[in-house]
């Protein structure tokens, strides 16, 4: 399976199939159709822990990519792996204004855009045409599908 996901939280169901069937929307329209990703869904303690091991930041972020094609080589097929914290993506869903769905949706375009080699930290040329990938990738997605829903 290209796209593996997996949800590390109890109090949100994320609903694999469909972020699944998501995920392999947004390599094709990437560019790596053929790509393996890996989404691990996590809370702020795991990505505050990780971002302060890999990235050297002692604070939880939104989204990690860690590309693998480095390691493995260019020829190989898995991608790499993208962490999105949805405690971060709730916050910044509700202070933007729109759904989680809708945040998650953009953090893992974001993650995935980095793995193909995009890097808005680069410089401003950079970062606006990452961003337009970003959008153009997204409109070609709606309406999004629901993918989190929260147990009691």
């Amino acid at each position: 399976m290209p796209v593996l996901v997996r949800s590390r939280l109890h109090r949100k169901l994320v609903i694999l199939p469909r972020i699944q069937v998501l995920a392999q929307k947004i390599l094709a329209a990437s560019g790596v159709p053929a790509a393996e990703l890996s989404l691990d869904l996590v809370g702020d303690r795991r990505i505050r822990r990780l971002n302060r091991q890999y990235r050297g930041r002692d604070y939880p972020t939104d989204v990690l990519a860690f590309p693998m094609r480095k390691v493995a080589g260019p020829a190989s097929s898995l991608l790499g792996d993208v962490v999105i914290s949805l405690h971060t993506a709730a916050r910044q869903a509700e202070a933007s204004g729109h759904s989680l769905d809708h945040e998650v949706v953009t953090l893992l375009i974001h993650g995935t855009l980095h793995l193909c080699g995009y890097e808005h930290e680069r410089g401003a040329r950079e970062a606006y045409r990452m961003r337009r990938k970003e959008l153009a990738i997204l409109e070609s997605l709606k309406p999004l599908p629901k993918l989190v829903a929260f147990n009691d």
